[in-house]
């Protein structure tokens, strides 16, 4: 790798974060939900999560420009597999629907880890996000439509709360032992030929 590539991993490294994540629930388009992890990689976020229950993988690397090598993907069959999960992982489960009144987005403080579920484009969130969630999150909307296209709304909720995040007194970012473990994957992912790289490297030890 370059010197350049290397001082560019540690600057992108400083501003990423897992104190704010998304899951993407049954996603039927697969150009949207490789949006939201293209969104995920943009503004910071250092995983993402997908549920695909009904419709099997929904990721498109064209669409997601790549970010799928950034972003850490964790895929589930059950969305209550993932809820599970992400509480466990000390995540406040916050569902994103424009029909709830609980939070509406200029309002919404960011105190602890959350994790943001978004849902699929006809439905929105099943009942099991719904009956489960912590809170719930709205985008304020001045039109008759009723609701923004999922990708779009999660760029908007991301942009706004990663910019509250980062100008607040909370431990947001990646920890040392996290970040020096995303230096060494990125270097896999960008080094070509690395599986031949390793292979030389162990042979000689």
């Amino acid at each position: 790798m370059t010197p350049e590539r290397k001082a560019r991993f540690l600057t992108i490294l400083e501003e990423r974060t897992k104190y704010i994540t998304v899951a993407v629930e049954d996603v039927f388009q697969m150009h949207n939900a490789s949006a939201v992890v293209r969104s995920c990689e943009v503004f910071g976020l250092q995983e993402a999560h997908l549920i695909e229950s009904k419709y099997g993988q929904r990721l498109d690397s064209k669409i997601a420009m790549g970010a799928e090598k950034w972003v850490d993907v964790h895929r589930y069959e059950t969305t209550q597999y993932c809820i599970d999960t992400l509480r466990a992982d000390g995540y406040r489960i916050v569902a994103t629907t424009p029909y709830a009144n609980d939070c509406l987005l200029e309002d919404f403080k960011i105190e602890e880890r959350t994790a943001l579920f978004f849902g699929t484009e006809r439905n929105g969130l099943t009942q099991t996000v719904l009956d489960q969630a912590d809170g719930f999150l709205k985008i304020p909307m001045n039109g008759f439509t009723e609701s923004l296209n999922i990708s779009v709304s999660a760029a908007i909720i991301l942009q706004r709360l990663t910019c509250q995040l980062r100008k607040g007194n909370l431990r947001w970012q990646l920890t040392g032992a996290e970040k020096l473990d995303k230096r060494i994957d990125w270097a896999k992912k960008t080094i070509q030929s690395i599986d031949d790289v390793l292979a030389r490297y162990y042979g000689h030890k």
